[in-house]
């Protein structure tokens, strides 16, 4: 089958691969998108953008049991999503950075969802 704008896509396909990130950056992105993919981690993670907030508190904020919570939290802070820090007695959660917000701003803006 021919395309009717084979000059037009060929140069734009040659130049989709050779920009194309090492199989392993993709891999990397591909776990990141994975790991915020889940509900429950979804909402600890829209918790997490207003503020630090140790475990008990998230519970409060999304719901759930402190088991459930503090094993969603194990996973997104083994992918680099979520921070903590130890205050007294009390482990703090955060997210890691400024671009997890992003993340979830522009997902909400694309899907036109209110955060």
């Amino acid at each position: 089958m021919k395309c009717d704008h084979e000059t037009e896509h060929a140069l734009a396909a040659k130049r989709a691969a050779e920009n194309m990130p090492k199989a392993e950056e993709v891999e990397r992105v591909a776990a990141s998108f994975k790991s915020i993919s889940e509900p429950a981690r979804l909402k600890i993670l829209f918790a997490l953008r207003h503020g630090e907030l140790c475990v008990y508190h998230i519970v409060e904020a999304v719901g759930g049991t402190q088991s459930a919570v503090s094993h969603q939290l194990r996973l997104l802070r083994a992918a680099g999503v979520v921070k903590s820090r130890r205050e007294g007695q009390n482990i703090l959660y955060s997210l890691a950075d400024e671009h997890v917000v992003a993340v979830l701003e522009l997902a909400c803006t694309h899907l036109k969802c209110k955060i």
